[in-house]
């Protein structure tokens, strides 16, 4: 198997050559998996902006696990703008006042300009089997999947696994959280992001499937090869809403306020609804989605505020320190 090469250092610079005489730097703090899809959308937004402006900018990229971001965010990373996949930790960025309560209001669809699932990545030839969630949890399965408690992939994988078991004939709590238990009792590690539980699976051999987003399985395959591993499509997954937010305190301090807000509008543009398609993130513009037909399967898709009445009661119930998850994961 071709071994997977992460393709950017977790802080990298995405300015190229203007960066020396940049007048302006922004830090985009993102999650995981979106190096690739950032080395490509940041030079097309510099060169955006210069031609709009006549100022040069340079942009500035932080990688790692969603909820570790958002903590050293926190703890005073000077992160510009923040590109999340979920809304708990940019919530987290309100509740110390870096950003104000009402923040998803200021972008179009709740500022979420693309969305993502949580697809399955398997050997080649499949040789466990593996078609749906309810694969997960025989014997014998070695399931990969980062912890839920850093990471909004493992978050999306477990709230994923939790709806397909309430939705199954007799399902209730128990029943689901009896399925959950039995998951992640098949889970031999937990990295604490996505890119990690990629690099377990592809570069260490570890686990007969991976549990990941969409772009990443995408990114997995083109990388590793079809003769590597295989993308199988369950019967229905979760819809991973990937929020984006310029950090208010920040910028105030630095004055890079009006470059931080341009940066995140140019993502609702074609160009960057376009780009975002390309690397498997689906776009909220039916024309961009629409150049490339076939790419995203057309499944059911859970809403988790649909199905928990909303993040931040998911979050508590599930995730917060004694919750469930802490309940049922036994190392």
């Amino acid at each position: 198997m071709i071994p997977f090469r992460p393709l950017l250092l977790a802080l990298a610079l995405a300015g190229g050559a203007q960066a020396g005489v940049a007048e302006t730097t922004l830090l985009n703090a993102s999650y995981d998996v979106t190096r690739e899809f950032y080395k490509e959308y940041n030079p097309a937004f510099l060169a955006h902006w210069k031609a709009t402006t006549g100022e040069t900018l340079a942009v500035n990229q932080s990688h790692g696990g969603s909820s570790k971001q958002v903590r050293s965010v926190i703890d005073g990373l000077q992160a510009d703008v923040v590109t999340m996949n979920g809304v708990p930790d940019i919530d987290q960025l309100a509740k110390v006042g870096l950003i104000p309560v009402d923040w998803a209001q200021r972008l179009p669809n709740a500022s979420v300009p693309y969305t993502s699932t949580i697809l399955f990545v398997v050997r080649k030839g499949n040789p466990k089997g593996i078609r749906d969630w309810s694969d997960l949890i025989r014997p014998g399965v070695s399931v990969i999947i980062p912890n839920p408690k850093t990471s909004g992939n493992g978050r999306y994988s477990y709230l994923a696994a939790w709806i397909y078991a309430l939705h199954r004939p007799g399902g209730s709590d128990a029943t689901a959280r009896a399925f959950v238990q039995q998951l992640f009792h098949n889970v031999p590690v937990l990295d604490t992001g996505g890119r990690g539980a990629t690099t377990t699976f592809a570069q260490r051999g570890i686990g007969d499937v991976l549990l990941t987003f969409e772009n990443e399985t995408a990114l997995l395959l083109k990388e590793s090869g079809p003769d590597a591993v295989e993308v199988v499509v369950p019967s229905a997954s979760i819809l991973a809403e990937n929020p984006v937010v310029w950090v208010d305190k920040v910028v105030s301090k630095k004055g890079t306020a009006k470059a931080a807000k341009a940066y995140l509008e140019y993502l609702y543009s074609p160009e960057g609804q376009a780009l975002a398609a390309k690397h498997y993130f689906r776009p909220i513009d039916p024309q961009a989605l629409a150049r490339y037909p076939g790419r995203f399967p057309d499944i059911p898709l859970a809403s988790v505020p649909a199905l928990f009445g909303s993040w931040s009661k998911a979050q508590q119930v599930h995730f917060a320190d004694g919750g469930v998850f802490d309940q049922i994961y036994q190392k």
